[in-house]
Order: C-alpha cells, then structure tokens, then sequence
C-alpha cells in the first residue's frame, strides 16, 4: 500500500484537473445511459471490467475521464481497475466523463458495479437436513511477482477444524516444494503459515497448485488432502518487441491519400487482455523532417500515406522512428523503438521536354541516310526507366517521308535523319515539328485518356549541289501500231540539266532493249524503229515494251530512265482452230466440239464464226456446224452415216473478218468411247497386202488344200463301214465337207447339232461358217474366244440327215441366224479386236486374230475349218493341246507374225 500510495495522489490530481477544467462550460452536462457491470467481489490490477459504448454518448468526445481514480477508461470504452481492489459492500458506482473542447459538449455515463449472484441449490421440503462433516476449503491465495521481500514472504495461514479436537501437523507438496522450483514453499509443521522463500517470474510460473496435508502425531488424516492453488500476480516488466529490428516497404509516389504502406508488429510477454498487453503504436520521428506524409493505426500498426501524393524526386527515402508501448500508451507504459525505411518509386510524374523550342540543321541535296540533327529533353524521372526514356516522333513536315527520326538508347537523345534525297530546286528548306513522350504512359494522361506531348521546331536546310541530268520522269510512254516499216520515228526521249533546265549538251545512250526494236540518236534522243515491231512477240502481250536509256552530260555525270513504249494491236492472226483429229462415237455422240483461239487483242478476236468451207455434195450432206460460243463451235453429223474417216474443211472468221481454214479428220466410229474406237473400223477397205504376204496366203492355202483331201478320202473310207471313235475329244480335226450348196445361215457354236452321215451317227457342235449359193469362194472372217456370241440355241436337240443340208428347203430351226445378222453382229467387234493389237506397239500377237480361208465347199454342214470354231465349247477340246506334229506346223503356219 505504500507503493501506490504516490500514484493513487497522482490520479487524484489529474481528476482534480479535469474537474476544474469543465467548469469553464457555460451549460450544464446531459446525462446519458447508465451502465451496469457484474464483478467478482476481487478485482484484479489492469484487469478489463467491461466495455461502455461512449459513441452513442458523445461520438465526438476528446476528452475522457473517471471520477473514480481507481479505475481507467480507454478510449474504445474499456474499463480496467488501477489496483486490486477487495470489495466489501455490494455496490459500488462512478462516473465516466466526455466532453468536446472544440464544441464545448461534455455528458458523462454513470457506472454501477455490482457482485456476481451465485447460483445455490435449495434442499426441498422432503429432503432431511443433515449436518455435513466440517471440511477445511481451498482459501484463494496469491502472490506479486518480483516481490521484493523480505523474504521468507508469509502468503496465509492453512487451519484444519480438527484443530479444536487433535493435536494436527501440517505439510504441503506439489511444484515449488518436491518439484521444481525445489523448496520455493514451505509451511509450519505446528501453525500452518504458508511461505514463500524467493521472488517468482510469472512469465516461467504463472500458478502453483500445492496440496495440503493435516494430520496428527501417530498419522491419523483428521481431512482429506486439501488442493491450494497459489496464483502468481502479473507486474508489468516486459517490454513490447517489434518482430523485426529495421522494416523495409515501398510505394509509388503517385499513390493517393490513404495507401497502406507496410504493417509493423509487436509482441508482449506480460499476461494477456490486460492493460500490460494493450499496446499502442506511434511514430516518433520522420527523416527527413519535411511534412509528415505517413501515418500508422495506434491499435494494429498499419502505416499509410498521409498526403495526396509523395515526390520522389524531392525525397526519394524516408525513415521513420516506430514506437510501440504497453498500457495503451500511458505514459506510464513501458515503450520500444523500432527502424522503418519506406523507399519511393518512381513514376512517369514529370513529362520529358526539349531544351530549346527551335533548332537548326543543314543538308546537302541528293544525300541520304546521313544523321543531321541531335536533340536533347529533360526529365526528372528515374534515369533508365521506362519514365524517363523518350519517344521521339515528327508530328508535321514529313508528308514527303524525307526524315527519320530515332532515340539513341545510351543518351536519350533525338536523332535526326535523311533518308530520302531532298532537291534543292524544290525546296531550300523544311520546317519540321517534333514532339517526344517517354515509354510509360505520363500518370495525368491515364486519368485524362489524352496524351502530353512537348514540341519543338526544326528547320532543315538545303545546300545546292552541281548534280547531274535528270531523267524525269523516271518513265516515258510512247505508242505505236505494230508492223510499222523500219525506220519510222516514234517520238524523242528527254532529259535535263536541273540547274540549266535545259537537254543540250547531253548525250543518251541504249543500255537494254531486249529485241533490238528500236534505235535512239545519241545528240537529240529521237526513237525509231529498227525492226518490224510484232506485239504478239512481246512478252507479256500485254504490257509495254521496255527500253532502259542513259543520259549523260558533258562531264559524265548520268542518270537512267525507261522509255515504255507501248504497241498497238493489229489484225494480223487469223483465228486458229485448235483440234486435228476428232472421233465421234455413235449412237452415243450425236456431235462434237471444236474451238479456235486469236493471239490478237480483243478488238481483233472474238466472236468467231464457223462455217464449211466449200464443202463437196457428200459432206454438205452429212455435216453441220453450229454456235456453241464466242470461240467454239458444234460440229454435227446426219443420220445413217457410214463408219469412216472424214475430211471436214473449217473456215473461222473474226470479228473484224480475218478467216483461216483447216481441215479436220472426224472419224464416226460405232463405240462406246472415242478412246475404244479401233482402227479397223477408221480404216476398212485400206488395208493392203505385200508379196510377201500374198506369198504366205498362197502356200497355207495349199497346204490347207492337202489336209481337205487328206478328210475327203477319209470320209470315203469312212463310207465303206468305218465310223468315228465314240470320244471325240481324242480327234485330231473336226471335219468340214462341200457336198453341196449352202444357204446363208449360221449355226451357234453355243447349240450341238447331230447330223446323220452314211448311217454312221457323231454328235459334234457346228462351227461358225458361211457359203456362197453361186458357187463363187468368199473370205470369211473367225475370231478365236471372242467375247460376244451370237444368240443361243434354244432346239440344240433337233436331227437333220445330210441330204436335208444340200438342198434349198431346208427346215429352219431357232438356233439359226442369216447370214447378213451374223456379219453384221460380229464385224465390228472383230475389227475392236484387231485394233486393239495394231495400235498397241507392245501388243503380243494372240490365238485371238482374223485368219482368212478360202471357201472348202458347197454346202458344208460342218462350215470351214478356223482356229476360234469350237471355243464356245465347254468342254471335249483338250485335244487340241495334244496334237500330232503335221498339225503343229499348220497351226504355226496359220500364226501372224
């Protein structure tokens, strides 16, 4: 009580203070809601109460204070107790006050504080009272850390009711006596007083739960072991600590009023939710000590910005002083500093501008790619940055594109350049405007959306130089008609002196005609022609012809031009028919189309028209020829025309009358596709034969003529009671006989006939044969495997004797055809066939070819002999493979080569 007895006089005087301070107000003070805490009957030092509302009082209020000095008023609202306090009475009440000096308001709030009910359980009437056995309680005791003594320090007296009775000793156990800290309590065997022998630091031992024993002399426990916690009370003697010694932040410079800059920290190792732990957060001093641009929250340390904007370019560091104390920053409160470095960042603050308005520069004409001007700006930006580099730019006066201009990254500066030839006869000097503007966008421009931009002036000029002539314009045109007589005088080609304006004394020279077309005087520049001019020689028809000329002075400066000289069209080309030969496959291809093509300019071209060209009776009879388009034309055939190859002259005219005639080869050809049609059908009735051939016909003729009698006689032996072998797939020739006149029918090799000869039966299938009534010989044409047949024979089963063949009533059945249908079925593809093997170079001759025969006989049922009579058979030729060596021969014989 001594200690705070200074302190307690303290507090009255500042209540005194305040008290008196209030009576300056000229009004009287408003009361506002009372407030009601419940409180254990101890209160503990800096220990929070309860919180009051003091906004809804007074929410201006900047000054606030207790009428009681043994309790503090925060300024959120919090009430805490200045000292343990030990409460008697039940009820206990004061005042808070609030006052606003710059309004002159003051209210304040009363506070009552009032024990803590305690809840007990009521025995019912039924229940029957008894009296318990008398118990020592746990009696709360508790101890100041650091006490200063003197120590042994007595904390309480421990008392057993068995006291009254017994003679009771007493003993304690538990941490701080048999546990560590050893021996930091004892007790008196005989008294039961409690002490302690040394100071205790809360933050190592904030409580000691010891036991307490009574007993007598011979170890009788008079009651059971009894729990004494001893509590050990916080002192405030640990200073906060901020969680790092120097704190480094950053902001830009361009932040606004309000921007969070960094967060400080602090920790305390005093007891928590007291007023040693309450800390408070401030800022002692600000290097360099210009206005204070920051600020931190008292309660969570929060640095912001206190101003609308920083300057880096003033200030580019600051360092600032933190404090932080306990006790809510009483000054009483124990404090700790720390270091905060807060670095700005730069930003595109400040425009780069130009250190003159106006600059100068020269240049000599005809030059280019020089560098003529540099230019500098200023900007207080961070050198090196995107802030501070410049964007150069010509803004008017290079319409023409003479200039360039560029920043050169190690200086920042304007580079002006020329790269295009300015002329001084032109112009003697330019006015250029520049303006620059750095990479990052300038911080007003994001806002405004608009662009800052300083500008300057450039004046080039432009120095005169002795330069040579000028071929302008750098193109000549000049025009005229083709097939034009050499020599003829196109036009003169010109250039100048740019200082005289004058051509004399210059001289001009061919450097590249590619035909050789024209000539140019070397004195006065006159074009002609040194060759018939041809456009459609020219290449591309269509453009100009291209001369390339050089003009020199007299000291032999030069300059280069071209002299286009562009030829008219004339109608020199007739239309041209572009098909030769053409094929028309019937019945498919009722016509076909033919087209012409005129290298000559449209007005000489197309439309064509078609027409026959003095056609003979025949063709004007067969032929027609009709519009298709502009350059094409139908070319038709009439009906029932003849298979065969056609001449067809063609005369095209165009437009402006020019006519050209061709005579065209269309052959009409009985096919499916002009790529099928063979050249047998192109070409019957061509076809003539050499001695040799002629010579080879004669000799198998002969030989052919041996081998028929070789069968005629055996025919006759046959006749005299000899008849064929039963299997005929072992004969060695089919036999054919002429014993009388035929008619013209055919007997499908797809049907078996059995003809009755001499009363001696074989049945044996007819080949493919034809006769002559008036006995003369004809050529018959056999193919061997051809693919087409004639129709099959429906009554393969019908007898006929050999008398019934020779004479001309003979009984027609479905199996035959006349003669005329057979020729007509298989010429044609006859004649595919043999196409196919003559166009083909590489073609291998075949079993499949036309072989031609002289006619065996009249009448013949069997027809002739060929080497494709019996292929329709399915079966019984297996001899043919097997045949004697006279048969060989023949068969080689019959082989085209």
């Amino acid at each position: 009580m001594a200690a705070a007895g200074p302190r307690s006089s303290l507090r009255g005087a500042l209540c005194r203070q305040g008290l008196l301070s209030l009576l300056v107000f000229s009004f009287a003070c408003e009361a506002c809601k009372n407030v009601i805490f419940s409180v254990p009957s101890k209160l503990k030092a800096d220990k929070i109460i309860g919180r009051v509302n003091l906004k809804e009082c007074l929410q201006s209020a900047d000054f606030i204070l207790s009428s009681d000095p043994d309790f503090r008023v925060l300024d959120d609202g919090s009430v805490y107790a200045t000292r343990t306090l030990e409460r008697s009475d039940e009820k206990k009440s004061f005042t808070i006050l609030l006052s606003d000096t710059k309004k002159q308001i003051q209210k304040d709030i009363s506070v009552l504080l009032e024990h803590q009910k305690v809840l007990r359980k009521r025995h019912t009437k039924d229940k029957v009272l008894r009296r318990s056995k008398r118990r020592w309680a746990p009696i709360p005791c508790s101890m100041q850390e650091n006490s200063l003594g003197p120590f042994p320090l007595h904390l309480q007296q421990v008392q057993s009711d068995a006291a009254q009775n017994y003679t009771v000793f007493y003993s304690i156990s538990g941490r701080g006596v048999d546990q560590e800290p050893l021996n930091l309590f004892y007790i008196e065997k005989e008294t039961g007083n409690l002490f302690c022998t040394q100071a205790v630091d809360r933050e190592q031992y904030d409580v000691f739960d010891l036991i307490a024993y009574a007993s007598t002399a011979d170890g009788y426990s008079a009651d059971l072991p009894l729990l004494l916690p001893i509590t050990v009370e916080d002192e405030n003697d640990n200073y906060p600590i901020f969680t790092e010694k120097i704190y480094y932040f950053e902001v830009p410079e361009s932040s606004k009023m309000g921007t969070t800059v960094g967060v400080v920290c602090a920790t305390d190792l005093d007891e928590p939710e007291t007023m040693h732990t309450r800390l408070k957060y401030s800022i002692l001093e600000q290097k360099p000590r210009s206005p204070g641009f920051f600020s931190v929250h008292p309660s969570t340390g929060v640095i912001t910005t206190a101003a609308h904007s920083l300057n880096r370019e003033a200030v580019d560091k600051y360092t600032l002083t933190m404090k932080v104390q306990d006790m809510d920053g009483q000054f009483f409160g124990l404090m700790t500093t720390a270091i905060c470095e807060i670095t700005v960042q730069d930003s595109n603050d400040n425009a780069p501008t130009f250190r003159q308005n106006a600059y100068k520069a020269t240049v000599e004409e005809n030059t280019f790619n020089v560098e003529i001007l540099r230019v500098s700006v200023e900007d207080k930006d961070l050198i090196n940055t995107a802030n501070w580099r410049a964007n150069y730019t010509i803004l008017k006066g290079n319409e023409n594109g003479h200039f360039k201009i560029s920043t050169d990254k190690k200086t920042n500066e304007g580079v002006l350049y020329v790269v295009k030839p300015l002329n001084y006869e032109e112009n003697q000097q330019v006015i250029l405007e520049i303006g620059v503007c750095n990479e990052a966008p300038f911080t007003r421009d994001v806002a405004t959306g608009l662009i800052t931009m300083n500008r300057a002036l450039v004046t080039v000029y432009v120095k005169d130089q002795d330069e040579g002539p000028d071929c302008s314009p750098s193109v000549q045109h000049m025009w005229i008609k083709e097939n034009t007589l050499v020599g003829t005088k196109i036009n003169n080609y010109n250039a100048y002196d740019p200082d005289t304006k004058s051509s004399s004394g210059l001289r001009y020279k061919k450097l590249h005609d590619p035909k050789g077309w024209i000539t140019i005087d070397e004195n006065s520049g006159s074009v002609k022609t040194s060759k018939i001019l041809d456009r459609e020689a020219a290449a591309p028809q269509s453009s100009s012809y291209n001369v390339t000329v050089l003009a020199i002075d007299q000291v032999g400066r030069s300059c280069t031009g071209t002299l286009a000289v562009s030829i008219e069209d004339v109608n020199d080309n007739a239309p041209k028919i572009l098909q030769n030969d053409l094929i028309i496959c019937t019945p498919k291809m009722a016509s076909t189309e033919i087209s012409a093509v005129d290298p000559d300019e449209s007005m000489n071209g197309p439309p064509f028209h078609f027409s026959l060209a003095n056609p003979s009776p025949e063709i004007n009879r067969i032929w027609t020829v009709a519009k298709v388009n502009d350059t094409a034309a139908r070319l038709s055939y009439r009906k029932n025309a003849e298979f065969k190859v056609y001449e067809v002259p063609i005369t095209v005219k165009d437009r402006a009358g020019l006519s050209a005639t061709k005579t065209l080869n269309v052959t009409l050809c009985d096919c499916a596709h002009p790529s099928k049609c063979m050249p047998a059908s192109r070409t019957i009735g061509e076809i003539r034969l050499g001695k040799w051939a002629i010579l080879a016909i004669l000799l198998g003729t002969a030989l052919l003529l041996c081998i028929l009698l070789t069968l005629v006689c055996s025919v006759a032996g046959a006749r005299k009671g000899k008849s064929f072998p039963e299997d005929l797939a072992q004969q060695n020739l089919i036999i054919s006989n002429t014993e009388a006149p035929g008619d013209d029918r055919v007997c499908s090799a797809n049907g078996c006939l059995t003809q009755t000869v001499n009363n001696s039966s074989s049945g044996f299938c007819g080949t493919i044969g034809s006769g002559v009534k008036n006995g003369g010989q004809e050529t018959i044409e056999m193919v061997k495997g051809g693919h087409q047949t004639l129709e099959s024979c429906q009554g393969a089963g019908h007898h006929h004797t050999l008398d019934s063949c020779r004479g001309g009533h003979v009984e027609m059945d479905n199996c035959r055809s006349t003669y005329s249908e057979w020729h007509n079925f298989t010429q044609s593809r006859l004649g595919e066939k043999l196409h196919a093997c003559k166009r083909n170079e590489d073609c291998t001759q075949s079993q499949d070819y036309v072989l031609t025969y002289n006619y065996e006989g009249r009448g013949s049922p069997a027809g002739s002999v060929g080497c494709c009579s019996e292929k329709q058979e399915e079966e019984g030729l297996d001899f043919l493979n097997n045949l004697e060596p006279k048969f060989t021969a023949l068969a080689e014989t019959c082989i085209k080569r």
